[in-house]
């Protein structure tokens, strides 16, 4: 289990607010279809998933990128394992997470198989998943990773900017593969200049429910 003081939340309906950043940690239209549209489809997945494939992210909130993508792997029928690898600063406890994954009906059998399991690693037969805590800015020039999806989930840009700066985008771009990508659900235009001082090819388009704009990025 995650040791560390559980990240301040409130929850509003059925949506855990970060009392922080006054930030909700999913879209108050619809969480689940927010990460399929934004991070699935912004990415290319499940049909770019291959054995080994590595999804990396900024932000892990709830866990429900996680939850999303290890169930679309399985639906699509593949073999081998996934990877994922999270980086978090303020890490929610089991609990919290647990009592976040209720409001997605769809996810609730695979959300009871990882409750118990939930801390900075789970190894599955096709999922090999790793927490990292702290600080982006410090972890992520540290890590020694290659990402095939990068996932940018912090909180809004303008709330939380130390995890958007230029900097920690161009960290992204040097720890993606060649031919790898990202997405994120926020098209602010200092992100997306980031991106592309990094090394992606940027595109804006159509963002999920209020959002009429997010980001996608390709590294050539």
């Amino acid at each position: 289990m995650l040791n560390h003081q559980p990240h301040s939340i409130e929850w509003r309906a059925d949506t855990p607010f970060s009392t922080k950043f006054d930030d909700p940690y999913f879209s108050l239209d619809d969480g689940l279809a927010e990460t399929e549209h934004v991070f699935l489809a912004g990415n290319h997945l499940p049909e770019r998933y291959c054995d080994g494939f590595h999804i990396a992210e900024l932000g892990f909130g709830t866990g429900l990128n996680l939850l999303v993508s290890l169930a679309a792997w399985r639906r699509s029928g593949q073999f081998g394992v996934l990877h994922y690898t999270s980086f978090e600063a303020f890490p929610l406890s089991p609990d919290q997470m647990i009592a976040a994954h209720k409001a997605f009906a769809p996810l609730q059998e695979l959300a009871r198989e990882l409750a118990p399991l939930w801390g900075s690693r789970i190894t599955l037969p096709d999922l090999h998943f790793e927490l990292i805590l702290g600080d982006a800015r410090d972890t992520l020039p540290e890590w020694s990773g290659q990402a095939d999806a990068w996932f940018l989930d912090g909180f809004s840009p303008a709330k939380n900017p130390e995890l958007w700066e230029a900097s920690l985008m161009a960290e992204v771009a040097a720890h993606t593969k060649t031919g790898g990508s990202c997405a994120t659900y926020t098209a602010a235009g200092f992100v997306r200049r980031g991106l592309q001082a990094g090394g992606f090819e940027v595109t804006r388009c159509p963002g999920f429910g209020r959002k009429r704009h997010m980001t996608q990025g390709f590294k050539p």
